[in-house]
């Protein structure tokens, strides 16, 4: 369900979908699910929407930044190597060794801004 998703979607709206096809469906079923493929790298999680999204990379170890529409809500995510290292270096030069980086950019996107 996230993977075919066009936008992010939440634990309880997956919740809503997978009870239509099994109605004892509870909670704890959703968030081992996404446990389970946040641990293979399939999917991301989007910290500002709470929500998840289909990983472009799957199964790579990567870096990720999102750009994300705040009038339609698509998020795209981008693994720009550039981004990456210099967030490494800026971190390097303070003493602090990333382990993780999840890079998160509100704006409008080229659809919104040409409607």
């Amino acid at each position: 369900m996230v993977l075919k998703a066009e936008q992010p979607v939440g634990a309880y709206a997956l919740l809503d979908q997978l009870k239509a096809e099994r109605a004892g469906a509870a909670p704890p079923t959703v968030y081992r699910a996404l446990d389970f493929l946040l641990e293979q790298g399939l999917i991301h999680r989007v910290e500002s929407l709470n929500a998840y999204v289909g990983c472009v990379s799957a199964g790579e170890q990567h870096a990720h930044q999102f750009l994300i529409c705040r009038d339609c809500g698509t998020t795209l995510e981008l693994s720009d190597a550039g981004i990456e290292a210099a967030l490494k270096a800026a971190a390097a030069r303070e003493g602090f060794s990333a382990l993780k980086m999840t890079v998160e950019i509100e704006g409008v996107c080229g659809n919104c801004q040409g409607a």
